[in-house]
């Protein structure tokens, strides 16, 4: 926990830095308690679990919550169920480096996910594809489906005739991995799914990425069997199917990291264009978005793994004030929108591997106004060598392989 609040720390002084080009004090105290960077891996995984603790405690607290008993999503012009890509998985260009540099040959990275994630499948710009340019050798597979959920339908009652089940979810999906669902029956109407499936082998996974909840707030799939009144499988909730999900994929893959990606901020307007609030004030009469959202942050809690936040701006400024330029239809994510997300992901895999400092990944944070792709993040010299003075100083010495000292 003191390591948590070490790094929390860490990061909201280099955002105070950012803010305000302040200078830090108290410079011998930080670097006292600043962990090393050569913790393990699940060191690592415990600490990243915290990287947006407390969060959900700077939403909106507005009393007046809207609740709306008709919400859709909207659709996306031109969008299909899933992506019209080749059914390939995407790759970065294989290189040969330094062998001062320890590089895995083939770092393999699998996305569960809806249409945030399978977005941009058809032009190799869809979270995955973009995630993978940025991992040394990184080759990433996308399993997402549009308009999926993380839960199973809440009309199906026969919970273990998998038969039965019609409409794809994501512990559907990891069963179909396991070999418990027949994947060619599951997915008959997924082509570019079942490829890309066929394609995993969960022994050589190295890293696991889960998105889901908007199509789960817009279901109105309860939140949790605690906050459900009446007697409900875990399956038909939240955060029940994300957990069995995970605690599934930590079998299938000991080995491998898993990332969860909360929902999503979105605003909301009716069908005459007037707005009615947002992820924080807009309830589908069993909770805002914004509570999905908290909920994932407690399934990451719960289960030790790695929790990117894309609602409480605690990682970018996805906000009221922005939507426009990270969400084309209020809702989903641009193209834009999908390269922040991604340069944020990829600080993942590429600070658990050592390829870059873990300080990368707990302390950017994107301003689409001043966002560049092409840009690669650097920590500013004062808050990297006052907050993080054992990895400042790897990164001095040139034991980094993405992050070098100009």
């Amino acid at each position: 926990m003191k390591k948590s609040f070490v790094n929390m720390a860490a990061c909201a002084l280099a955002f105070t830095v950012l803010m305000t080009g302040c200078s830090l004090t108290g410079k011998d105290d930080v670097s006292d308690k600043t962990s090393s960077a050569d913790a393990s891996s699940s060191e690592q995984t415990d600490t990243a679990s915290s990287d947006s603790a407390s969060v959900s405690d700077s939403a909106s607290t507005d009393s007046s919550i809207v609740v709306l008993e008709d919400l859709t999503e909207p659709e996306l012009e031109n969008a299909e169920s899933e992506g019209s890509g080749d059914g390939t998985e995407n790759s970065s260009e294989a290189q040969s480096y330094d062998s001062q540099y320890h590089v895995d040959d083939d770092l393999v990275m699998v996305f569960f996910g809806d249409s945030q994630i399978a977005n941009g499948q058809n032009d190799g710009t869809d979270i995955p594809s973009l995630v993978a340019t940025k991992v040394p050798n990184g080759r990433s597979i996308n399993l997402a489906i549009g308009g999926t959920t993380a839960s199973l339908e809440l009309n199906n009652s026969d919970v273990y005739n998998y038969e039965a089940w019609t409409a794809p979810n994501f512990y559907g999906t990891v069963l179909a991995l396991e070999g418990t669902i027949d994947r060619n029956t599951y997915f008959a109407n997924y082509p570019t799914t079942l490829e890309n499936l066929n394609k995993v082998n969960p022994s050589e996974v190295d890293f696991y990425f889960i998105e889901y909840g908007a199509n789960d707030f817009f279901g109105k799939i309860p939140l949790d069997k605690q906050t459900y009144d009446g007697d409900i499988h875990d399956l038909h909730t939240y955060y029940g199917s994300l957990a069995l999900g995970i605690d599934k994929l930590k079998q299938l893959s000991p080995n491998a990291e898993i990332v969860l990606i909360s929902p999503f901020y979105g605003v909301y307007y009716d069908s005459n264009g007037t707005y009615l609030g947002d992820s924080y004030t807009v309830s589908n009469g069993i909770g805002t978005l914004a509570d999905y959202a908290k909920k994932a942050q407690n399934v990451a809690e719960d289960k030790g793994i790695y929790l990117l936040d894309c609602m409480f701006i605690s990682k970018c400024d996805l906000y009221l004030d922005t939507a426009d330029q990270y969400l084309m239809d209020h809702l989903h994510l641009t193209l834009t929108g999908r390269q922040i997300v991604a340069r944020l992901l990829a600080h993942v895999p590429n600070s658990y591997r050592g390829y870059e400092p873990s300080a990368y990944r707990q302390c950017e944070f994107v301003r689409i106004a001043q966002f560049n792709p092409d840009e690669y993040f650097k920590l500013d010299e004062e808050t990297f060598s006052t907050a993080y003075p054992e990895e400042y100083q790897k990164y001095l010495n040139g034991e980094y392989l993405l992050a070098k000292p100009e």
